[in-house]
C-alpha cells in the first residue's frame, strides 16, 4: 500500500528507501543496467521507533522527507546498522544529527566499524548479539548474526509479530524498478546477477544463513537493494540451488579473438556441445555484459575459455577473466582451454597457473598456431564430446 511517496508493507512497517535510477556501477565493477535501490525501513512500535539500515551517500534529504511523513526524526529511538558499507550505512552521519536520541543498533564488529567509518560516539551505540531481542513495544526486532554475508558485521533484523526478515544483502538484486518481487517479470535473473557477484565467494556461510531462518515464519523478506519479496518462497527456493552449488548440464564458452581464429575454435566447441543436448552461452569478452557473465557462472557445470596469445601471454580480457573466475568461486567443475597464436604461444600455459590452486578439472587444452585447419576442428570435435559426456555423468553439485 503506497502512502505518499512511502510503502506500508506491514502493520505500523513501511519502506521509505530511494530508487537510483541513473546508477550504471556499482563498486567500480558490477554494471547496473537497470539502476538499483537503496532501501531503509521504519517499524513503529508502541513503545518506539526504528530505522532499519539507511541509504547512499547523496539521498539523504529525501530519506529525511520520508522519515518527517511517518514521524518526526527526533522520536527515532533506534537506527539499526545490518550492514557497515556506505550504500547501506552512508546516511548515518546525516541522521544522527536529526535523530538525536536515537542509537546506533550493530554487531560488535559493526560498533567498530560505525566508529572508523562513520565517527558514531562510544555512548550513542547499542552492541547486540546473535538471537538478541529488542522490544519497540508490539514489534519485537530479532537480531541474527549474519557474518561475511557479505562483510564480516552482516546481521539481519527479523520482526517477530510480521514475520518480516530484513536481510540486508542476501536475497537482493540490483534494480531501481518495483516494489514487490512478483511485479518484476524477470526478476530471478537479477537476484542470480546479484548473487554471482556478491555472495557466491561465501556459499559455506551462506549455508550458514539459510539454517539460521529454519524455523522463522518468515512472510516477507525485505532486503536492502531491489524489491521486496512477498511470497518469499520463490526467492528462497532459488537460493537453495545456488547456495548449494547445485548446476545445470550447462557450459559457459568465454573468448576473445583478434583475427577469428580463436572464435572459429570457440563456435566449433558450442555446435559440438550443443548437439550432444548441452545448453551453451558464449561471452565475448569484447562486448559482453560483466553481470550475464557472471549470472552464468553460477549455474554452468564447465566453462571452455577461448584464449588468444599476446606477447608470450594470455590475452589481458582472459586473464581478467580468469581472475574474476578465481575470486568468485562458482561451483563449476570442468574446463577446457582453446588458444591460437601469431608468433608465440604461451597462453595456456598463463592460464593454467592462474587456475592451479582452484578445483577444477582441466578436461583438455588445445594449442594451434595459426587458423585452425580440418584436423584441429576435428580435434575441438572430439574434446567436446568428451566435456559433455562428463558434464552428463556428474550429478552437479
Amino acid at each position: 500500500m503506497f502512502e505518499g511517496n512511502v510503502v506500508r508493507i506491514s502493520r505500523d512497517v513501511y519502506w521509505i528507501g530511494v530508487k537510483d535510477w541513473n546508477r550504471r556501477l556499482f563498486d567500480a565493477l558490477i554494471p547496473l543496467p537497470r539502476g538499483t535501490s537503496y532501501n531503509a525501513y521504519l517499524v513503529s512500535g508502541e513503545e518506539g521507533n526504528a530505522l532499519i539500515d539507511t541509504v547512499n551517500p547523496g539521498f539523504e534529504e529525501e530519506l529525511e522527507r520520508k522519515i518527517r511523513s511517518l514521524v518526526d526524526p527526533g522520536e527515532i529511538d533506534y537506527i539499526v546498522m545490518n550492514h557497515a558499507e556506505p550504500d547501506h550505512a552512508g546516511a548515518i552521519p546525516y541522521l544522527m544529527k536529526i535523530a538525536t536520541k536515537a542509537k546506533l543498533v550493530a554487531t560488535s564488529r559493526g560498533v567498530k566499524m560505525a566508529r572508523i567509518f562513520y565517527r558514531v560516539p562510544e555512548e550513542r551505540m547499542k552492541i547486540v548479539t546473535d538471537q538478541e531481542k529488542l522490544s519497540l513495544g508490539g514489534k519485537t526486532l530479532r537480531f541474527i548474526e549474519a557474518p561475511m554475508l557479505h562483510w564480516p558485521e552482516t546481521m539481519f533484523t527479523y520482526v517477530e509479530e510480521e514475520g518480516i526478515l530484513f536481510s540486508c544483502d542476501f536475497f537482493g538484486s540490483h534494480l531501481a524498478e518495483g516494489v514487490y518481487s512478483d511485479d518484476v517479470e524477470d526478476l530471478l535473473i537479477h537476484a542470480q546477477k546479484y548473487w554471482g557477484e556478491i555472495m557466491m565467494p561465501f556459499r559455506t556461510m551462506a549455508q550458514k544463513g539459510l539454517e539460521k531462518l529454519k524455523g522463522l515464519d518468515v512472510k516477507t523478506i525485505a532486503p536492502s537493494h531491489g524489491p521486496i519479496h512477498r511470497k518469499p518462497e520463490v526467492i528462497l527456493n532459488a537460493y537453495k540451488r545456488w547456495v548449494y552449488g547445485e548446476t545445470k548440464q550447462k557450459v559457459s564458452i568465454i573468448y576473445v579473438s583478434m583475427w577469428g581464429s580463436t572464435e572459429h575454435m570457440a563456435e566449433q566447441m558450442a555446435e559440438v556441445l550443443a548437439r550432444e543436448g548441452i545448453e551453451v552461452v558464449l561471452h565475448n569478452l569484447t562486448v559482453t555484459d560483466v553481470g550475464d557473465l557472471v549470472k552464468d557462472l553460477v549455474d554452468s557445470r564447465a566453462i571452455v575459455l577461448g584464449v588468444p596469445a599476446v606477447l608470450g601471454g594470455a590475452h589481458p580480457l582472459i586473464v581478467y577473466a580468469t581472475y574474476l573466475f578465481r575470486i568468485l568461486r562458482p561451483p563449476t567443475e570442468f574446463t577446457v582451454v582453446l588458444s591460437s597464436y601469431g608468433w608465440s604461444g604461451g597462453a595456456i600455459r598463463q592460464i593454467q597457473e592462474l587456475l592451479r590452486d582452484f578445483k577444477i578439472e582441466v578436461v583438455s587444452t588445445v594449442e594451434i598456431n595459426g587458423p585452425p585447419m580440418e584436423e584441429d576442428m576435428r580435434k575441438i570435435v572430439e574434446i567436446g564430446k568428451s566435456l559433455a559426456s562428463r558434464i552428463k555423468r556428474s550429478e552437479g553439485f
